[in-house]
């Protein structure tokens, strides 16, 4: 049956390693699990929420896995490749700290945008556009986009942790230890640090599973500590027991998120419309690039492209992608996207859709474990967030540093999206800057920008000018 679903003989793999495979997707992506929760409803406390009107965590926990669940069961059986998908990260960060932070959304008209955003993929799947679209932006910018939104994720995670803090002289400043918040804020902030070395460590030396390793081991250091009296509950202040209660998961919560779908904008006139469809095309833009880029990577990793390097099936790829982005936003989650975490995997040999099948059904197992998971504080995952963005950095190398035509947008789309605070910003000066600087430069018609990047250059003015 199995070979029959996956053609594992065509494919030169067997059922053993594409479930070991699969184990090992899971096991480098499964921080997801404890750091989307955390990324998603960071700005509850921030903004003061109680109510229906905060995002309960452990509903998005649930979001989260049956997302992954949903999107990884379609791409094992529509595409038949080896990739997981889960919500992206990145995309969770613009959802909370940019639509509904700074562009002051509810959580729920933020999750109808996801939703629109996945239905419009879809018709974009079913079609050549999608693939248009990717080909039309020069490949600067792609490669820019990853290392804004790594460093973006780093910021964040370091934010979460404490190792950065607020300062009204300078903006930012390294967290100032003081005997009244030392056993609280200071010992998060000490174990976010030993985190990042400890993760660091177990992947230089190609520890399987070095991210979730990194979580789990800094949670126990954690753990250790509040036992130890170092570090001290304080839930007046924020700060609660790391000791899970192994409770029975709450999986009720779900409700709190789910179908919680706000199209309200659409009610406002010209204006509400109009700021709806930039969040859409935003979540749109960032999610194309992420999943695309995490295709074309992993693929190549695992020789899958054909002779014109193109990959075979990946309308069924892009299809699983879209699909998922709007069913997980009906469970209560930002976009879902093609890990590139799925390369672990590939390279302990998995090349079928058994690989997904078998990630798929450990996040679903993870559904029983959500105590353990939420119990995990924000500084325990903050080295996830600095790691990943190290690894999304590593575009940077890739781009050609000696044309500056190239490289000025590109370190503006960078410098844009951790400065500003906005992925959507970064790829609106990454996008302007380059067809500017090109055009004025006589370098466009040597470049062969296209008419679609003209296009998208005088949209995102517009936005500036009239919004």
């Amino acid at each position: 049956m199995l070979e029959k679903l996956f053609q594992l003989k065509e494919n030169k793999t067997t059922v053993k390693t594409e479930i070991l495979a699969g184990i090992t997707t899971f096991m480098t992506m499964a921080y997801i699990l404890a750091v989307n929760p955390s990324t998603l409803t960071a700005f509850n406390d921030i903004l003061g929420l109680d109510g229906s009107a905060r995002m309960n965590p452990s509903g998005v926990f649930m979001a989260t896995a049956l997302a992954a669940v949903v999107g990884t069961l379609f791409m094992a059986f529509l595409a038949n490749y080896p990739f997981a998908l889960a919500p992206g990260m990145g995309l969770n960060a613009y959802f909370s700290y940019t639509v509904v932070l700074n562009m002051g959304y509810t959580w729920k008209q933020a999750l109808a945008a996801v939703f629109v955003e996945g239905l419009i993929f879809i018709i974009l799947s079913l079609t050549n556009v999608r693939e248009a679209i990717f080909n039309a932006i020069p490949q600067t910018l792609k490669y820019a986009v990853s290392c804004g939104i790594g460093l973006f994720i780093a910021f964040i995670g370091m934010q979460n942790a404490k190792i950065v803090e607020a300062n009204s002289a300078t903006l930012v400043q390294f967290h100032e230890f003081n005997k009244e918040t030392f056993h609280t804020v200071g010992i998060g902030v000490i174990l976010a640090l030993l985190g990042v070395l400890i993760t660091a460590i177990l992947l230089i030396k190609k520890i399987k599973g070095g991210i979730l390793i990194g979580i789990l081991s800094t949670w126990i250091l954690g753990i250790l500590c509040e036992l130890t009296g170092i570090y001290k509950v304080n839930a007046a202040a924020g700060f609660y027991s790391l000791i899970p209660n192994f409770t029975a998961p709450d999986i009720a919560s779900l409700g709190d998120v789910a179908f919680k779908l706000d199209f309200s904008l659409l009610k406002g006139g010209a204006s509400g419309i109009v700021n709806f469809i930039v969040v859409i095309f935003s979540f749109l833009f960032v999610d194309m690039f992420d999943t695309l880029g995490t295709l074309m990577g992993v693929s190549a990793k695992a020789d899958m492209l054909d002779k014109n390097g193109k990959l075979p099936r990946v309308k069924g790829a892009l299809m699983a992608d879209a699909v998922a982005t709007s069913a997980g936003a009906l469970f209560g989650t930002s976009t879902t996207t093609t890990y590139v975490e799925s390369a672990t995997g590939v390279t302990e040999g998995g090349r079928t859709g058994l690989t997904a099948l078998t990630t798929a059904v450990l996040f679903a197992i993870s559904i029983f474990f959500s105590p353990i998971f939420l119990a995990i504080p924000s500084f325990a995952t903050a080295p996830a967030l600095i790691i990943v963005g190290f690894y999304m950095m590593g575009s940077v190398l890739k781009i050609d540093f000696d044309d500056m035509t190239e490289a000025i947008p590109a370190f503006l789309c960078i410098l844009a999206m951790p400065f500003l605070y906005s992925i959507s910003e970064g790829i609106f000066f990454g996008v302007i800057s380059y067809v500017v600087i090109n055009l004025i430069t006589g370098k466009a018609k040597e470049k062969n920008i296209s008419i679609l990047m003209y296009v998208l250059a005088v949209v995102f003015l517009l936005k500036y000018i009239l919004l």
